[in-house]
C-alpha cells in the first residue's frame, strides 16, 4: 500500500543517510534538531563587555565555557593588524576534551557580542542550514581583498566569511582546525578564509555561511541592515535587508558604539512594557551603613567665570552623604586636565577611596540623595543626566559622527525626555561623573587619560575610557539637576549673578525670587493695606542684599536735587536720592524682571489691563536721617509703580514707610522683599514717611509711564 505523510518523509530521511557521502551523523542535522550546545568564548579579563555578554548568554540558558582565563591577550583587536590566531589556539585545545561527536560547537567572540534569542531558535536554525559547519558572513572582505573573487557567489546574501562567530558539530570543528599551527598574532581571519574559498575543503568539512544574517548578525558594514524590533514584550534585532531575527549580534571591527546602543534593549534589558529591567540588578545598598560608606573623593573643577558658584558649595554640603567619608580636591583656573589627572590621582593613591566624582562647578546639584543613588547602581562608570533649561542640551551624547563629535541617537530624545527611563550605555558624558577607584587603579591607569593633540580634554577622555572597554552608563532614572549657561557670564559687576536672568532664568528665580511668590498667583497670598494698593512676596532677601550691595558699589548716588541730567528735561520735580538701573547696566534685566514676576500680578488685581512693563524710570532710593530722610507728597508718572522694600525696619532702620493721602492710610512697616504694588497718577496721591534712624533703601519702577 501507498506511504504517505510522516511515514513517507521518514523513509525519505533513512534513504537520504544510507546513499549520504559523509557520516550518518548528518541524519541527525537533516532530520531533527540537534539538542547538545556549548558556547565557547575566549577572555582573558573579564571587561563590560565580556559581563553584558555573559548576562546575555545567561538571560537565555546557553551553557558557556569560558577560555583563556589569565593568559595575556596577544591576538591584536579590531584597531591594530590582524590577529586573534590566539583564539584559535585554544579552541582547538578545547575541542581535544569532546568526545561527544553529536555535541554541538558555537564559538562567538564575547566583548562585543549579545544574545538576542536563546538555544532552541539557535539550534533549529542551525539544523536548517543543513550544513556541518556555519560560520557569519560579512559585507565586506578582510583582511585580503585579493581574495574577494576566490569566494562563491550567491544568490542572495553576504558573500564574505565572518570569523567572529561560527557553529558546527565537533568531529568537523576539529578537522577544520586540525592543520592550524599558527602564532597567536596570527590572523583567525584569514586562515578560516582560505579554508572556505577551498572547495575541497569547504566540502569536505561541510561549511556555509550565513548569508542573509538568521543566526549572526555582523554590524560593521551592516548598520543600515539593522534595527531594533520591539514586539509582544520582547526586543531585538531585526535585519529589514533580509527581513530576518539573527540570534546572535556582534559589533565586529569599528562598530563598538551600535553593539552598545543596541545593548541598552537587548536582550529585554528595556522594554516598552516593562521599562529598564538591568536598573534594579546588582545594587550596593547603602541605607543603614553610615560609618561604612564609601569614601569618595569629589574633583570640584572651576573652569571659567562660572554663575552662582556660592550656590554651588552650599548644595553641595547639602549632600545626604556622611562628611567624614569625603574628600575635596578643589581647582581653579589652572590648565585643565592636568588638574583633573591630579585629582585622579588623589583617589588612585588613597587606599581607602573607593570612588572618584568629578563635578564642573556650573552643575546644579539639586538632588541631595544624587551621590548615593549613583554608587548604590554599582557601575564602574556613572553619569547622572543634566539638561540645560529651555535648551535641547544634556551632558551625554547618544551617538558620535564619522569624525567624533556629537551625533543624535535614535532614542535620545525619549531618553532627554523621560519618555525612556533606565541605564544608557553612551559614547560620551561631561560635566559629572562617578568612577570606581579600582577602575581608576586598572583599566583606567594610564597617567595621560586627557591628553590628545586633536581633542579637547572631556572628549579625549571619554576616547580613551570607551577604548578601554569601560562602558559609560548615564541614568535618567531621577531628576538630578542641570547645568548652568556660562558663555556669556560678565564678572564686571560686584554681584555678577545678578545679571543672570536671561541665561540661567531658573537658578536666577530659585536664587533671589521669594520662596514664596508661587502663591501670590496660585492662592492668593496678596494683602491690601490700602484701597487698590496690593502687597506681595517677591524677592529673597539674597536678592534684596545684593541690589543694595550693587548700588553701593557702584556709588554715585544723585544727591537728591532737582537739576538732573539723567532724565528728559534734566529737571525732577519730587527728587530723591537714588541710582537709576540704567546707571549700572540692568535695565533690560529690571524689564525682563518686571515683565515676568510683576506684570502677572498687575494684570491679576486689575482685571483688564495688559503691560509690557515699560518704563522710563526705575531706581534704588537711599533714605538717611541726614541726607534724605523722606519724600513728600506727590504722584508717580507712571500708570502703576511697584515699590519694594530692600531692608528690614526695626533692625536696619527705624521709621519711614508710605502714607497715601487720600485715604488717610499707611504702610509703616514695610517687610523686606516684599513690593507695593499701586497707581501712580491721579488717585494715589503719597508720601515718603520720615527715617528716623539707620538706612532705608527701596527700588522704585515708575511702569508705563
Amino acid at each position: 500500500r501507498r506511504i504517505t505523510g510522516p511515514k513517507m518523509r521518514g523513509v525519505l530521511v533513512v534513504l537520504a543517510c544510507l546513499f549520504a557521502s559523509f557520516s550518518p551523523l548528518a541524519c541527525n542535522q537533516q532530520g531533527s534538531i540537534p539538542e547538545d550546545l556549548l558556547v565557547l568564548t575566549v577572555a582573558t579579563q573579564e571587561t563590560d563587555g565580556f559581563r553584558r555578554f555573559l548576562r546575555s548568554a545567561k538571560h537565555f540558558n546557553y551553557t558557556i565555557k569560558v577560555l583563556g582565563r589569565g593568559e595575556t591577550w596577544k591576538g591584536g583587536d579590531y584597531m591594530s593588524p590582524p590577529g586573534g590566531g590566539q583564539k584559535v589556539r585554544l579552541l582547538k585545545s578545547a575541542l581535544e576534551d569532546i568526545q561527544d561527536e553529536n555535541r554541538v560547537i558555537l564559538l562567538v567572540d564575547s566583548y562585543d557580542v549579545i544574545f538576542s534569542s536563546g538555544p532552541r531558535e539557535l539550534l533549529k536554525k542551525f539544523q536548517q542550514a543543513k550544513h556541518r559547519v556555519v560560520f557569519s558572513a560579512e559585507t565586506l572582505i578582510w583582511p585580503d581583498r585579493h581574495l574577494e573573487d576566490k569566494h562563491p557567489h550567491v544568490r542572495e546574501g553576504k558573500r564574505f566569511l565572518g570569523a567572529g562567530g561560527f557553529i558546527g558539530y565537533a568531529p568537523n570543528l576539529k578537522q577544520m582546525l586540525s592543520d592550524w599551527s599558527g602564532a597567536d598574532s596570527d590572523s583567525d581571519q584569514l586562515f578560516f578564509t582560505k579554508l572556505y574559498i577551498n572547495p575541497e575543503k569547504r566540502k569536505s568539512i561541510n561549511i556555509t555561511l550565513d548569508n542573509k544574517c538568521r543566526l549572526f548578525q555582523n554590524l560593521h558594514g551592516a548598520l543600515d541592515e539593522v534595527v531594533l524590533k520591539f514586539e509582544d514584550g520582547r526586543v531585538r534585532a531585526r535585519n529589514v535587508l533580509y527581513n530576518t531575527l539573527p540570534v546572535i549580534i556582534h559589533g565586529n571591527g569599528p562598530t563598538k558604539l551600535q553593539i552598545n546602543y543596541l545593548g541598552n534593549y537587548i536582550p529585554h534589558l528595556w522594554m516598552f512594557e516593562t521599562g529598564c529591567t538591568l536598573c534594579n540588578e546588582g545594587l550596593r545598598p547603602l541605607s543603614g551603613l553610615q560609618s561604612e560608606y564609601p569614601v569618595v573623593v569629589i574633583g570640584i573643577f572651576i573652569q571659567q567665570p562660572t554663575p552662582f558658584v556660592s550656590v554651588f558649595f552650599e548644595r553641595l554640603l547639602n549632600l545626604k552623604y556622611p562628611k567624614n567619608r569625603l574628600r575635596l580636591f578643589i581647582y581653579n583656573q589652572v590648565k585643565h586636565y592636568v588638574q583633573i589627572y591630579n585629582s585622579v590621582d588623589m583617589c588612585r593613591d588613597d587606599i581607602d577611596c573607593e570612588y572618584f566624582f568629578s563635578i564642573d562647578v556650573d552643575v546644579v546639584l539639586k538632588n541631595e540623595d544624587m551621590l548615593r543613588i549613583l554608587i548604590e547602581l554599582n557601575k564602574p562608570f556613572i553619569a547622572p543626566m543634566m539638561t540645560k533649561p529651555g535648551r535641547l542640551w544634556t551632558n551625554f551624547w547618544g551617538a558620535l559622527s564619522a569624525d567624533g563629535y556629537y551625533a543624535r541617537s535614535e532614542d535620545y530624545m525619549d531618553i532627554v525626555k523621560g519618555r525612556r527611563m533606565g541605564l544608557w550605555n553612551v559614547p560620551y558624558v561631561s560635566h559629572i561623573f562617578l568612577i570606581k577607584a579600582d577602575t581608576l587603579r586598572t583599566d583606567l591607569k594610564d597617567p595621560d587619560l586627557f591628553e590628545s593633540a586633536t581633542l579637547d580634554p572631556d572628549m579625549a577622555f571619554c576616547s580613551k575610557v570607551r577604548n578601554k572597554g569601560v562602558f559609560m552608563f548615564v541614568t535618567n532614572m531621577h531628576t538630578f539637576g542641570r547645568v548652568l549657561s556660562t558663555e556669556n557670564y560678565q564678572t564686571n559687576h560686584l554681584h555678577n549673578d545678578l545679571w543672570q536672568i536671561f541665561e540661567n532664568p531658573v537658578e536666577w528665580e530659585e536664587r533671589y525670587i521669594h520662596e514664596n511668590y508661587s502663591k501670590v498667583l496660585r492662592d492668593g497670598l496678596i494683602e491690601m493695606p490700602c484701597p487698590d494698593v496690593y502687597w506681595f512676596p517677591v524677592f529673597t532677601d539674597v536678592a534684596c542684599k545684593h541690589l543694595i550691595e550693587e548700588m553701593e558699589h557702584f556709588g554715585q548716588w544723585s544727591g537728591g536735587r532737582n537739576v538732573d541730567k539723567r532724565i528728559l528735561g534734566g529737571y525732577e520735580n519730587v527728587p530723591t536720592v537714588d541710582i537709576h538701573m540704567n546707571q549700572v547696566g540692568y535695565d533690560k534685566e529690571w524689564q525682563k524682571f518686571l515683565l515676568d514676576y510683576a506684570a502677572p500680578v498687575t494684570e491679576k488685581m486689575y482685571p483688564g489691563y495688559y503691560t509690557m512693563a515699560q518704563f522710563d524710570l526705575a531706581f534704588v532710593v537711599r533714605y538717611k536721617p541726614d541726607e534724605q530722610p523722606a519724600l513728600r507728597p506727590h504722584h508717580d508718572a507712571s500708570t502703576f509703580t511697584i515699590n519694594i522694600a530692600l531692608n528690614q525696619v526695626g533692625i536696619d532702620y527705624q521709621g519711614g514707610g508710605c502714607r497715601f493721602l487720600r485715604y488717610n492710610c499707611s504702610v509703616n512697616a514695610p517687610r523686606r522683599g516684599w513690593a507695593l504694588l499701586h497707581p501712580g497718577r491721579l488717585t494715589h496721591y503719597h508720601e515718603g514717611l520720615p527715617t528716623i534712624e539707620g538706612v532705608r533703601y527701596i527700588s522704585v519702577s515708575f511702569v508705563d509711564p
